[in-house]
């Protein structure tokens, strides 16, 4: 934003957030939605609108829709239905989307989001469902346009908030919780790369503490979470230019060029008149039952926000623990798996949220393919709390060969290894001399007065037993052994 004038202006934002549902059919016919296939494959007679055909309305888009709707504390609306929204582009084969207008099946909810002032609800004004246009390709020939049918008719929820949020962060932080709770409540995967999520932004803004909502700009497809912030941004530092330039803000629509970070119009913005909307003639309106309802309230899974207090409240788990457990579902499964072998929580919120956070990282994999069995990992921090492995030793060497052999026992594994803490007395008092003998400024040092050496001493004792010697047996042993040195000087 134009900081130099932060606090005159202020910025309002709302986003159109678009989420294909991860149904295996597409919306009204049975053309699969499978990504990645040969273009114009996943095609047929209702997708290519020929004459004559008649679209059927699939029933686990409504689910999904539903589900998504509960999820946000939205009222489900029991009547509701498509209609025509009217424009030509050469990847609609129909010359109109269905879509829902004034009677979409979700209305109202909110979102939590974390702010710099704390948490808080975004609201919103409803989800309504509607179906996908097909994909223009431009990048293929100099001078012809490509057009990829697969997309066309693939189910999506369009979510759109109220004018609720104030800065490029807020919208940022929407997308995210969003796009978690959409993979949470497994209704899409809402990978930006594949377009499985999309965003358009509406942003305006107005002198600081005016109630009036300024003139709104729209930028479309916004295809990831980094370019989200980079053009709202933009868009902002734009407006807030223009007007103390003395020009007007124009109502248009826009795009981002992610290459340079800045955004360009497409078009005047066009009013819901210009679409023409009218029902859907070829489609029944969608009735709702109580029980098809409550049917899916009651397969709704945990939400994040409640398990984030669950696991403080049940586990003592701190809310950083906490929330980085519900960071994505599978890690929470996952905790929840492990937590049937041992009550030990803060260790396995440790243990995923360090070593086994950083496998995923290093990897780019998931936490249900790091090839650690939940049970082992309860075993190997046991191995850890009885002082049998130090956690060193316990989170590199013996994790790996749990990965390499995820049937055998850490415990077989850790003795086949040799890494086991040694308590044998005579080997650590061998290893003990050897490292004072090899550092003695640092004894001399030690005996005069320098107390914090005695960490130095025990990374050499460890290091010389190679990770087998218990580091608070060394420690006292050590301690004793300076002590009554220094005591016969």
């Amino acid at each position: 934003m134009a900081t130099i004038y932060q606090g005159k202006y202020e910025a309002v934002i709302g986003l159109e957030i678009h989420v294909q549902l991860d149904t295996a059919s597409k919306l009204f016919c049975g053309d699969s939605t499978r990504f990645g296939a040969a273009p114009n494959t996943h095609i047929s007679p209702v997708t290519l609108a020929l004459p004559g055909t008649l679209p059927k309305i699939n029933k686990k888009a409504i689910e999904y829709a539903v589900r998504l709707g509960l999820a946000c504390q939205c009222e489900i609306m029991p009547y509701n239905f498509f209609a025509r929204k009217n424009y030509f582009y050469p990847d609609l084969p129909k010359g109109w989307q269905t879509t829902q207008h004034t009677h979409p099946i979700c209305m109202g909810g909110s979102v939590p989001i974390k702010t710099e002032e704390g948490a808080r609800l975004v609201k919103m004004h409803h989800i309504h469902l509607e179906e996908d246009a097909g994909k223009s390709i431009h990048d293929i020939y100099a001078d012809q346009s490509c057009v990829d049918l697969n997309r066309a008719g693939t189910p999506l929820v369009e979510i759109v908030s109220e004018p609720d949020m104030f800065s490029a962060d807020e919208a940022w932080n929407y997308v995210q919780e969003l796009r978690r709770l959409v993979r949470w409540i497994g209704v899409s995967d809402a990978n930006m790369e594949e377009g499985s999520l999309r965003c358009d932004a509406n942003v305006s803004i107005r002198p600081a503490g005016d109630p009036k909502l300024g003139t709104r700009v729209e930028v479309k497809n916004l295809n990831s979470t980094r370019n989200i912030k980079r053009a709202i941004d933009y868009e902002i530092d734009r407006m807030i230019r223009l007007v103390e330039s003395g020009e007007a803000v124009k109502q248009q629509t826009r795009s981002f060029d992610a290459a340079n970070g800045t955004t360009f119009a497409i078009r005047d913005k066009e009013e819901a008149n210009d679409y023409r909307y009218f029902p859907e003639p070829d489609l029944p309106p969608i009735q709702l039952s109580e029980d098809f309802i409550e049917n899916i309230k009651a397969a709704m899974p945990a939400l994040p926000q409640e398990l984030t207090a669950l696991y403080q409240s049940d586990y003592g788990l701190s809310e950083y623990d906490a929330e980085q457990l519900v960071s994505e579902k599978e890690i929470s499964v996952y905790f929840e798996q492990v937590i049937q072998h041992t009550d030990n929580y803060k260790a396995v919120a440790n243990w995923i949220g360090g070593p086994i956070r950083s496998i995923m990282n290093e990897q780019h994999i998931p936490i249900d393919q790091t090839g650690i069995p939940p049970g082992s990992l309860a075993a190997l921090i046991l191995l850890v709390t009885e002082g049998k492995l130090n956690f060193s030793v316990a989170s590199t060497k013996l994790l790996a060969a749990v990965r390499e052999n995820p049937g055998a026992s850490p415990l077989d594994l850790a003795r086949q290894l040799n890494l086991l803490q040694t308590d044998d007395t005579d080997l650590l008092e061998d290893w003990i001399k050897q490292a004072l003998e090899s550092m003695p400024d640092k004894v001399e040092a030690y005996r005069k007065g320098k107390k914090g050496l005695i960490g130095l001493f025990v990374g050499e004792v460890k290091k010389r037993s190679k990770g087998k010697a218990d580091p608070q047996k060394v420690m006292d042993m050590l301690k004793e052994k300076l002590d009554e040195s220094t005591n016969n000087c």
